[in-house]
């Protein structure tokens, strides 16, 4: 029986816990930062702030314990925000066997660096990595409504027994060896969200919807690309899958919160009505200009996001703007 250590209990930990659990076959344990919440998750198995919607079950360990959660895992799965990755892996670092597997399930570039997540982590330590990603809602996941996702690692070995460790009923996993194209898709494709909301929230209708998907997914392909990532990647389930998620979905945080924007609310105020939950674009628009910049890589959706969140542009003069660039081939 494999021993799995989730290390973040927000929305997104707590639902792969539970998916894992519904699975079976899995010692689990599941780690919280905060010795409240797994205080509460070991009491009653209800997570009010992340996941209101969904039970753990019993036979999950919850600790506040780091070192304690990962001590003889053989997969050490973080869910962490994007910006506390390298804070918890490095705690880890001095104690983790060789063996042990460290897989990344969350989306974004690290502040600065404009790392990866799985880079990040190869960055701390010398263990095998790996990547989730896909078009996954936590709440769906969590009820086991059916959902496919991806297990990427540069080891075609290693992401096969990611995809037999996790695949379920309710969760198919696929493999790929893509590791940039995976994880840029997965971080990317918030950006393009949080502007897919903007156009909802400025109620421009569904032909602006449609066109901002479509040339949102060739900026994410053209840097995923540019990164040394392949474009057949940004056409499956970590590419196209994730931004159609993302970008329709009632339950994105990352569109809800372009929605707010695009009605003329501030991004203070919105964030404020989180309540602690993250919406990764936020972050994630700055990295990807940094990593365009880097790479000579045009991405003006992302540009005229980065102007609305970051410098007070009107949502109204970014679209303006999009609409009268200057002509091109598609």
């Amino acid at each position: 029986m494999s021993r799995i250590a989730v290390l973040g209990a927000g929305a997104w930990g707590t639902a792969l816990t539970i998916s894992l659990a519904r699975r079976g076959g899995h010692e689990l344990v599941l780690w919280s930062h905060s010795p409240e919440l797994a205080e509460i998750l070991t009491e009653t198995g209800r997570n009010a702030t992340y996941l209101p919607n969904a039970t753990v079950p019993a036979g999950v360990l919850v600790t506040s314990d780091l070192p304690g959660a990962i001590f003889e895992a053989d997969i050490i799965l973080c869910v962490t925000p994007s910006q506390h990755l390298r804070g918890v892996v490095g705690h880890i670092a001095p104690l983790l066997t060789r063996n042990q597997i460290l897989l990344t399930a969350s989306k974004g570039l690290e502040d600065g660096s404009l790392l990866r997540m799985s880079q990040v982590i190869a960055s701390v330590t010398n263990n095998p990595v790996g990547v989730l990603s896909g078009p996954s809602f936590a709440q769906e996941v969590a009820i086991g409504n059916p959902t496919a996702i991806v297990a990427a690692a540069s080891d075609p070995v290693l992401a096969q027994e990611i995809q037999r460790e996790f695949t379920s009923p309710s969760l198919r996993v696929y493999t790929n060896d893509d590791v940039p194209g995976v994880e840029l898709g997965g971080a990317l494709k918030n950006v393009i969200a949080l502007a897919s909301g903007v156009v909802c929230g400025l109620d421009l209708g569904n032909n602006s919807a449609a066109a901002l998907i479509t040339r949102g997914i060739a900026e994410i392909t053209r840097l995923a690309v540019a990164c040394g990532g392949r474009r057949q990647t940004l056409a499956g389930l970590s590419g196209v899958g994730d931004l159609v998620l993302t970008c329709t979905g009632a339950l994105s945080r990352n569109r809800a919160v372009g929605i707010e924007l695009g009605k003329g609310r501030q991004l203070p105020d919105i964030l404020a009505g989180l309540n602690g939950k993250v919406a990764e674009g936020i972050r994630s628009t700055s990295g990807a200009l940094g990593l365009a910049a880097r790479y000579g890589v045009e991405m003006p959706i992302t540009e005229q996001m980065n102007a609305v969140l970051h410098h007070g542009k009107a949502p109204q003069d970014a679209i303006r703007e999009l609409m009268t660039r200057p002509g091109r081939d598609e």
